[in-house]
């Protein structure tokens, strides 16, 4: 369970948030859709305890992300948009290293491997990866702990659509198993149909639920301006 309780932030004197609150479910996945630079980033930055809100506070699995940081993480993943690793070390030598950090058992790398389909590039070097695979890397470290609160921002922007509806394909099937699932994007067409709920983000804000079923013909009425695509519909 996510509960977002009037969070602010500004940077300078623009204000990025503005009395943010919303609630994300277990057994959903969850979208917060709109715009680029609509603050959606920023809200996962502060949920995943990388960012300090202004005012405001939100809770993790019950945990404050404010006042217990280190329990509201250890209760949640976070998969950012853009990805790094260092790119000396293989794959199998990333996934040890984020296991031990984490305190899970090495005996999950295997079955982790495996289900981002890197078994066979396990230890390539995370240099010798195309963007492509990266994505799957990140994925699968994301994957590893199996917490029970999912952050992904603009997942599957460097995967082929193979890859783009088998993480689709993960994110509905953790969900099933109970665990909330939040999702931030503006390709509406990518994620159209996909998610059990959809919050749409304007000015800081969570504006309104808007249909997933329905997400481009949604945004364009309630954002009274033409639906944007920039991806091609699922």
């Amino acid at each position: 369970m996510i509960q977002v309780t009037h969070l602010t932030k500004s940077y300078s004197r623009h204000d990025v948030l503005a009395d943010l609150s919303f609630t994300a479910g277990p057994g959903q996945v969850t979208l917060l859709v709109g715009a680029n630079g609509v603050g959606k980033t920023t809200t996962l930055r502060i949920l995943s305890g990388l960012l300090k809100p202004d005012t405001g506070d939100a809770w993790i699995a019950g945990h404050g992300i404010v006042r217990e940081r280190r329990q509201a993480q250890a209760q949640l993943s976070y998969l950012p948009q853009t990805i790094a690793f260092h790119p000396k070390l293989s794959c199998e030598a990333l996934l040890r290293f984020y296991a031990d950090l984490r305190g899970i058992p090495r005996s999950r790398i295997s079955a982790i491997l495996k289900r981002v389909g890197l078994t066979a590039d396990a230890h390539k070097t995370a240099g010798q990866l195309s963007g492509g695979l990266r994505q799957r890397l990140g994925l699968g470290i994301f994957l590893l702990p199996d917490s029970p609160v999912l952050l992904l921002d603009e997942p599957g922007l460097s995967l082929d659509p193979e890859w783009r509806d088998h993480l689709v394909d993960i994110l509905q099937a953790e969900a099933q198993r109970g665990k909330t699932v939040l999702v931030t994007t503006h390709l509406l067409g990518e994620w159209e149909g996909v998610a059990d709920r959809a919050l749409l983000c304007h000015a800081g804000g969570v504006v309104s639920d808007i249909d997933p079923q329905f997400l481009r013909a949604e945004f364009a009425i309630h954002s009274s301006r033409p639906a944007y695509e920039t991806a091609p519909a699922r």
